[in-house]
């Protein structure tokens, strides 16, 4: 039974996430198509009409930040067990766990991040991901030259570091925001996971502080 209410749960939001980025991408592409005007000898887009690039992303993030955040305060943090550790406080009798898949349980908040950016990536362009310097997962490591400069610059200020840059031959505008613990379950779930205390052991997050970044990469089509 709560196998077939997940399911259908994950459904909706499948279903809403696609719907949700198709929106935001479209606004993505007004925004960008209006960038980059013919006559300019600068390789840097200028936002000649409508919403610039910078804005987009900062409201693409604030949604993102919204729902996830949500989802810790509100659905994680009324469980009475967090990866088999019991909850005092927890309501509903139910478990966020690393393997949710098998266990009948929910995903943990960077694993429902990850579920929606592998939708809206689907086939586009557009890409949003989770980074950091002490990542559990590796696909959360920072890669590139700009995402390692980026979660060096938000982990010592605190604040977004954007920048315009070129992939592959294709322009992008890129925007990495700070991920800070919003909740406990944040924290603890960090400090007690054996991949962290093997790779991190000095690491010992506290609340509200920085635990990584959210990178959004936007893709522009120049004007001619």
């Amino acid at each position: 039974m709560l196998a077939q209410r997940s399911s259908n749960w994950f459904s909706r939001f499948k279903a809403r996430t696609i719907a949700f980025f198709s929106m935001a991408i479209a606004v993505c592409f007004l925004a960008v198509s209006c960038a980059g005007g013919g006559g300019s000898s600068s390789s840097t887009p200028v936002a000649a009409a409508g919403i610039p690039p910078e804005i987009v992303a900062d409201y693409v993030h604030t949604v993102m930040a919204a729902d996830r955040t949500a989802y810790t305060k509100h659905v994680v943090n009324r469980l009475k067990k967090l990866e088999g550790k019991e909850k005092p406080d927890g309501v509903l009798d139910a478990e966020a766990t690393e393997s949710w898949q098998q266990t009948d349980g929910i995903p943990l908040p960077a694993q429902m991040f990850r579920l929606g950016s592998e939708i809206a990536s689907d086939g586009s362009p557009f890409t949003y991901n989770l980074i950091s310097t002490w990542n559990i997962n590796d696909n959360h490591a920072p890669k590139t030259e700009f995402e390692k400069k980026a979660m060096d610059t938000v982990n010592e200020t605190g604040e977004p570091y954007k920048e315009y840059q070129e992939v592959g031959g294709k322009k992008y505008f890129s925007a990495l925001y700070p991920d800070k613990a919003v909740a406990e379950a944040c924290v603890s779930c960090h400090n007690t996971h054996p991949i962290h205390l093997e790779r991190f052991p000095d690491k010992v997050f506290e609340m509200g502080e920085v635990m990584g970044g959210v990178i959004i990469n936007i893709p522009l089509d120049e004007a001619a």
